[in-house]
């Protein structure tokens, strides 16, 4: 059995789907399904069981899964709101949760890979690397998950299983829709365009010029390539980037949608005062560490993924259930 936290969302539910591609259904969802459309993320996908999170949290070191076979968990559940200012909940959610699935992977020698994020870097200006040099936080979120990471370290040495932190950049692709504002502005934009209305990019900041903050966008296809070739290769223990190792612009994303669709044009609207100083103006991975442990899958490139993302969203947006 694989388990997936988070199995009902962005990243998660895609590597349900690709686990689905490979023959696996024999997976536990784990997730908080709310009052929200996530659900939906759910129709096209096979799967063994769900379980809501608390429940999951409460029973995993039951004797329900004494004598399971867990080939693996995969830890994408978190609340992923940059602009969620309450510590306390953050840290409860994305900090101790973790730690305890964690401690349970660790003692029962099952692997886990889990998101980190590129916000652990800050605002970037000692780079990107996985070191705590470069590493800083501008919101709760970010925090939340650089104490995560900073825990892992001190069990690296002693774990005698595979844990391997993921650094994720800026993902998109299928199954966003219930991210709202959170979504990936490459589903924003589209929205957008598809309304008959204009793609709405940021003006200038720092030194930048209009729509000309820069990001490693990285679809969501090849981090699930990553995230199942950490479970599947001997690599070392550890937390990784994961983007392409190349930044492009707001501008090239909103000319990538609009020459997929076929239409559009682009306005700039002034900075939100609620972003000033808490704001990525630009990020671009440092692969090098990955690469090193052998990781040779390659990224799609931002047209043809964007592309193919918009065609996904043109014939319905989700997963099709397949017997």
């Amino acid at each position: 059995m694989i388990i997936v936290t988070g199995g009902a969302g962005f990243i998660g539910s895609n590597i349900v789907r690709e686990l689905n591609v490979r023959g696996r259904t024999d997976i536990l969802i784990v997730d908080d399904l709310k009052r929200d459309e996530k659900y939906k993320n759910l129709i096209g996908l096979h799967f063994i069981d769900y379980q809501h999170k608390d429940d999951f949290l409460k029973t995993f070191t039951h004797s329900d899964f004494f004598g399971l076979d867990i080939d693996g968990i995969f830890h994408e559940g978190a609340c992923s709101d940059t602009m969620e200012y309450d510590v306390n909940y953050m840290m409860r959610e994305n900090y101790e949760y973790s730690k305890e699935l964690l401690k349970f992977c660790v003692n029962r020698q099952v692997p886990f890979i889990y998101a980190s994020s590129a916000s652990t870097y800050g605002g970037g200006k000692n780079g990107f690397r996985e070191e705590d040099a470069c590493e800083d936080a501008l919101n709760p979120y970010a925090f939340s998950k650089l104490a995560f990471d900073r825990y892992v370290r001190q069990f690296l040495t002693d774990a005698r299983s595979k844990v391997i932190g993921l650094k994720y950049f800026n993902v998109y692709g299928p199954q966003e829709h219930h991210k709202g504002k959170m979504a990936s502005i490459v589903y924003q934009l589209y929205k957008r365009l598809r309304a008959g209305g204009r793609a709405r990019l940021f003006k200038g900041t720092d030194g930048y010029g209009d729509g000309e903050q820069k990001r490693d966008f990285v679809y969501v296809k090849d981090v699930v390539k990553v995230n199942l070739w950490c479970l599947e290769n001997d690599i070392p223990n550890g937390v990784y980037n994961c983007g392409t190792g190349k930044a492009h612009t707001f501008n090239e994303v909103a000319r990538a949608i609009i020459n997929a669709i076929g239409t559009g044009k682009i306005d700039y609207c002034d900075f939100p005062a609620e972003l000033i100083g808490k704001y990525q103006n630009f990020t671009e991975a440092d692969m090098t560490k990955l690469q090193n442990a052998g990781y040779r899958g390659g990224f799609t490139p931002l047209d043809t993924a964007v592309r193919e993302y918009c065609k996904f969203l043109d014939d319905g947006g989700y997963f099709s259930y397949v017997n």
